[in-house]
């Protein structure tokens, strides 16, 4: 009997810690936004996660895998070797990923949980079965791009083994392969080992898993890949500022490129984090600074957005040493507004036909004075649509009235909601003939109040903005 229990507890046990087999993610056929092997469209609701491998214990990471789940994410963004020095100190259980400092000797040990990789799998595993993907970096981007007397710890042969062993090792788990790793690619050498890595990633896995590229600020991969045939998606790191212009009118851009690929902005301003690094004379960015970046991106036509919290992403508490000051302890940052707030922005897009949907700010009427409307800064008003003329969406981060041009709406009627990026709550405001132009004014006027206008065409019967069951 007791033999018996044991089994079934050793099953039981292996159950709950194995991995959850997600669907495997593509590139959708229009090249706009990912899907799953099925078609279904696929919402990447990043978290910068990158210490969590490193400084993270099982029973931690648990806690903050089942939160992010929770909460809607859908993607967790981790790094193998962590910027904190993670090739020389130790994990959590006093262990280092590689031997002799080489990449081409992952240091691993038989059996489980008796070296670094153990760790990673477990983290692994249980993202999967909490229903996230892993945005799996390789390395953090000093390891091949600075180094000691100007020797970085990668070069085009280590890099394509370690990759090579990578893909192996975790060609059957739910990830996205990330590149890089907050740095520019400054010269041919340095592009090579990024190639070389690309290699022997798709070498490994067999192409199973969809791969981009994570920036320095300001930066976006398609400066240096974006015709490389491994990049499947771009990535930018559009940064730690808040305003619109020169900064995240950049997801545009590359939206604009040919050949057309998907972006993301992989990192934007977090939550809690000193504005543009300078916390003497901006502060420290709120809920509202991260809310604006996810609908500009989005109505921008980013094929998701991430979220990062300061004190997340290093995974911050008393007695560790932290990077730019962090307010909270990780386990009180978690539930933080802005992360509670993101799964707003998830259902309102997913409420709606999602493959069809492009950026258009035509669809707001210019004010006589352009900076009002459609504004400038923290105060820039965007639009997005669906090509076929079934609705529309205005993001308005602030209480001030605008007009849209309804004909921007195939049919005679049309329908508006105020959708509040807060709560995800909708408000309906009424149904109007498809003429000329119209003014809206958001339901607050305050400054940090920020809205978004729905117009639907009525012939769609779409649900309530924000709500399961679009057709």
């Amino acid at each position: 009997m007791r033999s018996f229990v044991g089994i079934l507890m050793f099953l039981l046990s292996a159950s709950l810690l194995g991995a959850a087999e997600l669907p495997q993610l593509k590139v959708s056929n229009n090249r706009r936004f990912l899907v799953t092997t099925h078609g279904k469209p696929f919402f990447y609701l990043g978290d910068t996660a990158w210490e969590i491998f490193h400084r993270l214990d099982r029973s931690e990471a648990d806690t903050y895998l089942q939160k992010r789940s929770k909460q809607g994410f859908t993607v967790i963004q981790a790094v193998a070797i962590a910027e904190f020095d993670g090739h020389t100190i130790p994990s959590a259980y006093g262990y280092l990923p590689l031997t002799d400092l080489d990449p081409a000797k992952p240091a691993v040990k038989d059996g489980e949980q008796n070296d670094y990789w153990d760790h990673v799998d477990y983290v692994v595993d249980r993202a999967n079965a909490n229903g996230l993907y892993v945005g799996f970096l390789p390395t953090w981007g000093r390891f091949w791009h600075d180094g000691k007397d100007g020797k970085p710890l990668f070069n085009k042969q280590n890099a394509e083994v370690y990759g090579e062993w990578l893909g192996k090792r975790y060609r059957d788990k739910g990830l996205i392969w990330i590149l890089g790793g907050d740095r520019k690619v400054e010269n041919d050498d340095q592009k090579e080992i990024i190639r070389a890595m690309a290699r022997g990633l798709r070498k490994g896995d067999g192409g199973t898993h969809l791969m981009t590229f994570h920036p320095n600020g300001g930066a976006g991969s398609s400066q240096w890949f974006h015709d490389d045939e491994w990049l499947d998606f771009n990535m930018r790191q559009n940064g730690h500022g808040t305003e619109f212009t020169g900064r995240f009118d950049n997801t545009k851009a590359d939206y604009d490129r040919t050949p057309i690929k998907p972006v993301i902005d992989g990192e934007p301003i977090y939550e809690g984090h000193p504005i543009s690094f300078n916390a003497k004379s901006f502060g420290y960015s709120i809920a509202a600074d991260v809310r604006r970046p996810l609908y500009w991106d989005l109505f921008s036509g980013a094929c998701g957005h991430t979220y990062g919290h300061h004190t997340m992403w290093q995974f911050w508490k008393p007695g560790v040493e932290g990077v730019n000051d962090p307010l909270l302890p990780w386990m009180e940052a978690i539930d933080s507004p802005g992360a509670n707030q993101m799964i707003h922005g998830r259902r309102l897009i997913e409420s709606r036909p999602i493959l069809t949907r492009v950026p258009d700010d035509s669809v707001i009427v210019t004010d006589r004075v352009a900076t009002a409307v459609p504004g400038a800064g923290r105060y820039r008003f965007l639009a997005t649509r669906d090509s076929a003329g079934t609705f529309a969406m205005v993001y308005a981060p602030v209480g001030r009235s605008f007009k849209v041009r309804m004909d921007k709406i195939q049919g005679e009627k049309v329908k508006a909601w105020w959708f509040n990026p807060r709560t995800g709550k909708a408000t309906e405001i009424g149904e109007f003939a498809n003429t000329g132009e119209l003014a809206f004014n958001p339901p607050d006027p305050g400054e940090l109040l920020d809205w978004v206008l729905v117009l639907d065409n009525t012939g769609s019967k779409y649900p309530p903005p924000g709500q399961a069951g679009q057709p």
